[in-house]
């Protein structure tokens, strides 16, 4: 069951066709390193210049996974943010957006304690410009690039989404991505960068390191999922709702809230993929 806080109608959380969001026109690629349902992946492509790979982390963390139609072109991209509250996790592309017509670039970042905020955000930042500088050789459409990820992950689509100063530092407007995608994510001041600062998990804050402190009405589309608010995190679901309520009081226009009944923090990201396509498919059939 999927309960809808928004005037859009309700989506089924049924698994949807592989029909792709955009245009998939034909173009020749090689059938080496191209699995059975015509998808390729690369992995391990460095989003920073090899002379400005970071020394406090592993280098594998300023890396990401490709996974694309091969001999296509003009489709969406993903940029997917694994979670672990800013502290574990790695890159992994997402069962529920496999062979789905869109591209996935996976993302890694640095990690606490190796790195403190708001290292995280710029790291998210630096990955989802080169998204937008590279996916066209791939064939993908760099104005249909969106941005998405779960808990820790949805944190920072949040942040590099709402705040336009991360991506700005790459030359990059923030309101270029075409939409945004956090599953279950802190909006307010993340537990980890409070910690960082002393104050307690249970204090919440809310300063320009919280995707509330930057609500927007012209910020990109966004789509916004938790799990049952009941098997949540404690308040996450209220966390989004009260995010959601704020960015309708400023004005934005596309805004969605779903709480995915009967799915715990972990459990809801599986059922939340279909919802992520079908809100591609409108954004891109709008364009």
């Amino acid at each position: 069951m999927v309960a809808v806080l928004a005037s859009h109608p309700v989506a089924s959380a049924q698994s949807p066709s592989a029909a792709a969001p955009g245009s998939e026109q034909a173009i020749p690629a090689p059938a080496a390193d191209v699995d059975e349902h015509g998808y390729r992946l690369i992995r391990d492509l460095p989003y920073t210049p090899a002379d400005a790979e970071p020394e406090s982390s592993p280098p594998e963390r300023c890396r990401v996974d490709l996974y694309y139609p091969a001999g296509r072109n003009g489709f969406a991209t993903v940029v997917w943010f694994h979670g672990g509250g800013l502290k574990s996790g790695k890159k992994s592309i997402p069962d529920g957006l496999k062979n789905r017509g869109v591209a996935v670039v996976a993302a890694n970042y640095r990690l606490h304690p190796n790195v403190s905020s708001p290292t995280y955000v710029q790291d998210a930042a630096a990955a989802v410009a080169w998204t937008f500088d590279q996916i066209e050789k791939y064939g993908g459409d760099p104005d249909q690039v969106f941005v998405a990820g779960h808990s820790a992950g949805g944190y920072l689509t949040s942040m590099i989404g709402l705040d336009p100063s991360y991506l700005a530092a790459h030359g990059i407007q923030a309101n270029r991505i075409a939409g945004l995608i956090p599953y279950s994510g802190h909006t307010i001041t993340h537990f980890t960068v409070r910690a960082e600062r002393g104050i307690s998990k249970e204090q919440p804050i809310v300063d320009s390191m919280a995707p509330l402190y930057h609500v927007r009405s012209d910020a990109p589309p966004i789509l916004l999922v938790t799990g049952d608010r009941e098997m949540e995190m404690v308040g996450r679901y209220e966390e989004n709702a009260y995010f959601w309520r704020m960015l309708k009081v400023v004005g934005h226009p596309d805004v969605t809230l779903y709480e995915l009944d009967g799915y715990d923090h972990g459990g809801m990201a599986d059922p939340a993929h279909a919802l992520t396509l079908k809100f591609i498919r409108r954004i891109v059939a709008a364009r």
